[in-house]
């Protein structure tokens, strides 16, 4: 009975620790995970060039390799946080030991019990969390001995610094020199490094511009450990310690162009691998993902730049709609003013609070703090719906727009009028530029692939295109003349008419029926042709799935403008097939591709030599939307739009240019989209609540006018080549007003000659003639005998 005693006096105990330690090591990692483990890392976007435009963070944090974090770095660290960390087996005993006599002494105090955490401990800390408990405290010392088991001493100092918060919403030394200091860890004096070794304990404690003092002291305390470790000597602690602490103002990270573009990626990269950490090892906030983007800088800026300007030219005749919103004009007002949202679009506009009233002058407060008067003279536009000016209904406390003039602060609005834009190369479908609204950083709605309107005469070259599919040319004779069609017996009977009803001009060409946007034209071949096959060929070009009604012909069925705009790309592109695609490769935190958008194989791409056969090419098969022979003739139709129709607001680009405008109903949305062989763009105007634009907004006079804006910045480096003509097209000349075959007279090069070259499919050119001792064309050495001749002397066809 004795011995059963003394066994369970033994047993017990030793029980009782087993569970203790079972239950403490619950959930912890092992020794394999551990060595497996990697942090947290924001994911990296570069543009089309692979320059850095942003990163996807909730933790500013930028991992740094052992091998190349600054050894004085490291030595400051350890200095000021564990100077054995190179002796100890991840717990330091003798300073717990001293902690607890510490603690003991202030039992019965107000003040915080103290630790005795190694690096190694602080390190298992991030992993079990922060709570102040000597339960967290053994699972803590469990997991530091799992660490110093599964990692080397180098790659516990490589977690640490990478993972520790230093402040100013920096985690890991990187972020936190670019947060102080405003340059990478490389480039940190000793005394900078000194500094941001302080910062773990308590970043707010020794903030460089509240706590100066405490902070200044404390740097030189490490710089001092630093000296007695034989890490520096005498006369580098006294240079360091002489050093002014020279940290930059904190503030938020940059942003960039492409706000829209930019967080359109975002949400295909979490619909792909997930938020956060829990998602996946290749998370967007968590994964350290490096995303290559077809962002072209110069591109988006442009389009930016002309987007913003054409609403602003809209809403320049607009009244003044009223503050962006009212605060509390007493004191703190500069942080309630740094809390409301304004959409600024511009950097030189700012906003501000009136903070008082002199007659119609306001005194403004501007979000840094400091003040200025808005003078009564530039806040004169009228209040809507009274007779009062802007100036005179201001009051204290409304948030407003402003921007610097020569004649002082001058009041500005955000446009109510929005729009989208996207900008694709032909070739790829790789989406170069994207603006979807005014500012992204108050109007998160992106309007280029969200906003679902109505094309309106943007969509008739898909009409026409299926058309010439199905029989009709280009040179086809269509009346331009009141047409009606009977739907149902409950609708009716349902008669067109032109835009502005416009009287009929009679019989023409299919093509001057395009050129013109003639609606009454375009019913007339709709009908011809079946709105099946026109429905179907706008389904196959991915613009919409719509039922075969003729109000679709005329733009009436909803679409997006990265939608359309593709097609018109498809188009451009001889009738290929095309995926608009923002990305186009993305790697793991390794450098590891895990995304590829182009997956064709290339057998011998990638040889280290030539092997004197064919060159190797891209493998795939090519799927048509349309036959290159319509793509081409459509294209061509729409050169004239630029030339001689509703797009010429764009001849002056003086390039090879084909496009299509367009106004819907109301109208409501103005449109263009157009472009080179190489790039296509698109983009619309109207309001997020459709209404009227006013009788004067034209897609030729509204839209077009900010594509030539963008046009003349994009494209001035672009070169200016013609629209490639596909096997099987035959060029013939024609008169261009009846559309009848010419012979004997050739173009003459203006915008409007009487004669043109026109595409036609084999055997589908005019058969009547017209022959022109009348109008045939001479030279100063004779006349022009023969097609072959006339092309080797203008060099081509234009």
């Amino acid at each position: 009975m004795k011995r059963l005693r003394l066994l369970l006096l033994i047993l017990l105990p030793l029980l009782l620790a087993g569970g203790l330690y079972w239950q403490a090591t619950t959930g912890l990692p092992d020794e394999a995970e551990l060595a497996a483990f990697s942090p947290a890392l924001p994911s990296t976007v570069r543009d089309v060039n692979g320059v850095v435009v942003t990163s996807y963070s909730r933790e500013r944090r930028i991992f740094v390799p052992y091998a190349e974090l600054p050894p004085r770095l490291v030595q400051a660290f350890i200095s000021a946080e564990d100077k054995t960390f190179f002796e100890h087996d991840g717990i330091d005993w003798v300073g717990i030991a001293g902690a607890v006599v510490t603690n003991v002494q202030s039992l019965f105090s107000d003040r915080r019990p103290v630790g005795a955490s190694t690096i190694t401990q602080q390190v298992a800390k991030s992993l079990v969390g922060n709570e102040v408990s000597l339960w967290r405290k053994l699972r803590e010392a469990i997991l530091a001995r799992r660490l110093e088991a599964a990692l080397t001493k180098q790659q516990i100092l490589e977690l640490y610094l990478n993972q520790i918060f230093l402040g100013r919403n920096a985690y890991g030394v990187e972020a936190a020199a670019q947060a102080y200091f405003g340059k990478s860890v490389e480039a940190l004096a000793l005394s900078d490094m000194a500094y941001l070794a302080i910062l773990p304990k308590a970043p707010s404690t020794y903030d460089p511009v509240r706590q100066r003092d405490r902070a200044l002291a404390r740097r030189d305390y490490v710089l001092r450990q630093m000296q007695a470790n034989g890490y520096i000597g005498a006369d580098e602690r006294a240079s360091a310690a002489s050093t002014d602490l020279a940290t930059v103002p904190n503030r938020a990270i940059a942003r960039g162009r492409g706000d829209y573009f930019i967080e359109d990626v975002r949400r295909t990269l979490i619909a792909r691998y997930g938020d956060a950490a829990d998602d996946g090892p290749n998370s967007v906030y968590g994964g350290g993902l490096w995303v290559r983007t077809s962002l072209d800088p110069a591109m988006q800026a442009a389009a930016e730049a002309a987007m913003r300007d054409g609403m602003t030219r809209y809403e320049s005749q607009r009244a003044w709609r009223g503050p962006a919103g009212t605060i509390d004009a007493g004191p703190g007002w500069q942080n309630r003013l740094s809390g409301v949202a304004v959409a600024l679009g511009y950097p030189r506009w700012v906003k501000a609070v009136v903070l008082a009233k002199t007659g119609n002058d306001s005194q403004i407060g501007l979000s840094d703090g400091s003040t200025g008067t808005l003078p009564g003279r530039n806040a004169a536009k009228p209040y809507r719906a009274t007779q009062r000016s802007a100036a005179q209904v201001l009051r204290p406390g409304d948030v407003i727009i402003v921007t610097r003039t020569p004649s002082g602060w001058a009041l500005r609005q955000t446009p109510e009028i929005s729009g989208g834009m996207v900008v694709e190369e032909v070739a790829t479908g790789r989406i170069r530029a994207m603006v979807g609204g005014f500012d992204a950083r108050a109007q998160a709605f992106n309007r280029a692939t969200q906003a679902n309107r109505q094309p309106g005469s943007t969509f008739k070259p898909i009409v026409y295109a299926t058309a010439m599919d199905n029989g009709f040319t280009p040179a086809s004779i269509i009346v331009d003349g009141p047409y009606c069609v009977f739907q149902t017996k409950l609708l009716g009977t349902k008669c067109f008419r032109n835009f502005g009803n416009m009287r009929g001009a009679g019989a023409q060409t299919l093509r001057w029926g395009l050129e013109q946007s003639r609606n009454l034209m375009t019913v007339r071949v709709a009908d011809a042709t079946g709105m099946d096959r026109i429905a179907a060929q706008a389904k196959a070009l991915g613009i919409g799935d719509y039922q075969p009604v003729l109000s679709i012909a005329l733009g009436a069925g909803e679409t997006t403008v990265l939608k359309l705009t593709n097609a018109y790309a498809q188009i451009f592109n001889q009738g290929r097939s095309l995926e608009p695609g923002l990305i186009d490769y993305v790697q793991d935190r390794r450098g590891k591709v895990i995304w590829r958008r182009d997956t064709r194989g290339c057998p011998g791409c990638n040889a280290p030599d030539w092997t004197g056969g064919a060159m190797p090419r891209p493998q795939g098969r090519i799927v048509q939307t349309i036959d290159a022979r319509t793509a081409y003739q459509i294209v061509h139709v729409m050169e004239g739009v630029i030339q001689r129709g509703t797009g010429t607001a764009l001849a002056v680009l003086n390039r090879p240019l084909a496009g299509k405008t367009g106004t819907t109903n109301g109208p409501n949305d103005v449109w263009f989209v157009g472009g080179t062989p190489d790039i296509v763009a698109g983009l619309y105007l109207g309001y997020d609540q459709p209404r009227s634009l006013g009788g004067y907004a034209q897609g030729g006079t509204t839209a077009a006018p900010i594509w030539r804006q963008w046009g003349e910045t994009a494209l001035k480096d672009w070169p200016k080549r013609p629209f490639a003509i596909p096997p099987g097209v035959r060029m013939v000349r024609i008169d261009r007003r009846s559309g009848q075959r010419v012979f004997g007279m050739w173009p003459d090069g203006g915008p409007r000659p009487a004669v043109i070259w026109e595409a036609f499919k084999p055997e589908s050119e005019p058969r009547r003639t017209q022959r022109a001792e009348d109008v045939m064309v001479r030279r100063s050495s004779g006349r022009i005998r023969s097609d072959a001749e006339f092309l080797e002397q203008a060099g081509g066809i234009y």
